[in-house]
């Protein structure tokens, strides 16, 4: 009998005693499927954050912040300096002539989470004439646009489910008094939801500051990057820092946060890894324990070593993806698509293709660990002797 056909009889026979091995085959699908449930509900906030970074960021936009701030907070850019980046070349025009340019100011909200009524702080977005125009992925879902001029926000869908107080025709509280949100938007599932937005002049009045934190340009091709920050770093009046806006929220928002998660998401994964690990460890080896006869059997009619010990680390391999799978879905399930709200960020944790990949990865290798002992055990067992003991 070829060695192909050798596995495929003696995985079968495995396969058939799983029934008299259920509670301990349990087990071990419970760790693994623990295991791998821990690692993609924690890597979902990472690749949540990263997707609603990258929905937010548009290579064809430039950013320009004072040199050395790492976020879009603060005043830093004066009303000069953003004239001077608004006539640099190389950014588009609207259709009535004028550069697509944003100047904004962004500050800190109280707010509270509605899961738990804790104060929390929200973002407060100012935006400039074109900070419609600026982004085509904005979308008004209900009420109206905020007028100039007056005290009127709009607030992201995001921020509605994550925060109480932001219905349309709700009132939120700023120095100068209070404002009505007039109307809801989306902009595709990115950062920007989650913030209220309002005309940058006025909140500026409200806060008291004479000064902008961040300039962002539409360019006339991602090609025109170079001109537009040449043209800016060449103004020796300029202490600026311009950066593609891929490029400026990998540095500020998403590069370290989501390193450090994904850390945290593995060590505490290979911590349950290591319980699945010893889990399914012990189940091998009582399933070969428990299979002494039926495997000095099979090698007394010739079958070889090879063909048993890798029945063993196929069974192994069953219950880790099963397990996987079991966990990877209940992953899915609870977390996929859910709010959260990281820092003054907010975004939908997401449980993709990749992370389940990444699960059954991991479960392959928690069951080839766990797996290869008992197998080695299976293939070396003498004949004989377990005949004898059996």
């Amino acid at each position: 009998m070829s060695g192909f056909r050798q596995l495929a009889a003696v995985s079968a026979l495995s396969f058939a005693g799983l029934k008299n091995r259920l509670w301990p085959s349990l087990v071990a699908i419970f760790g693994i499927a623990c295991a791998v449930g821990v690692l993609l509900s924690m890597l979902s906030l990472s690749t949540g954050l990263s997707r609603a970074v990258q929905a937010a960021a548009n290579p064809i936009r430039a950013v320009a912040v004072a040199k050395g701030n790492n976020n879009e907070l603060g005043a830093n850019i004066s009303r000069e300096a953003a004239a001077s980046i608004m006539n640099a070349p190389g950014i588009q025009k609207d259709a009535d002539g004028k550069p697509i340019v944003s100047a904004e100011h962004i500050s800190n909200l109280p707010a509270k989470r509605k899961t738990d009524q804790l104060p929390v702080g929200m973002l407060l977005r100012g935006i400039g004439e074109k900070g419609i125009v600026l982004r085509p992925e904005f979308k008004l879902v209900s009420g109206r646009m905020f007028e100039p001029g007056l005290h009127e926000l709009i607030v992201g869908v995001s921020a509605q489910a994550q925060y109480e107080g932001m219905d349309v025709g709700s009132k939120v509280i700023l120095p100068d008094g209070e404002w009505l949100i007039v109307g809801a938007f989306e902009t595709g599932g990115d950062m920007i939801e989650g913030q209220l937005i309002g005309d940058v002049e006025s909140i500026l009045t409200a806060r008291q500051r004479n000064a902008y934190g961040t300039v962002i340009v539409r360019l006339e091709s991602t090609d025109a990057f170079d001109r537009f920050k040449d043209s800016l770093m060449g103004n020796p009046s300029l202490e600026l820092d311009i950066e593609s806006q891929p490029a400026f929220y990998e540095r500020t928002v998403s590069g370290q946060l989501t390193a450090f998660l994904a850390a945290v998401a593995y060590f505490l994964g290979t911590i349950m890894a290591v319980g699945a690990l010893f889990g399914t460890l012990n189940t091998m080896y009582s399933g070969v324990s428990s299979r002494t006869r039926e495997i000095a059997t099979l090698r007394a009619l010739g079958f070889g070593g090879f063909a048993v010990a890798a029945s063993v680390l196929a069974e192994a391999l069953l219950l880790a993806l099963t397990g996987a799978l079991l966990g990877a879905g209940a992953a899915w399930l609870l977390f996929n698509g859910n709010l959260n709200a990281m820092g003054r960020n907010v975004f939908h944790l997401a449980v993709t293709a990749d992370l389940v990949r990444v699960g059954l990865i991991w479960a392959v290798v928690i069951a080839l660990l766990g797996g290869l002992f008992p197998a080695i055990r299976a293939a070396r067992l003498p004949v004989a002797t377990a005949l004898r003991a059996g």
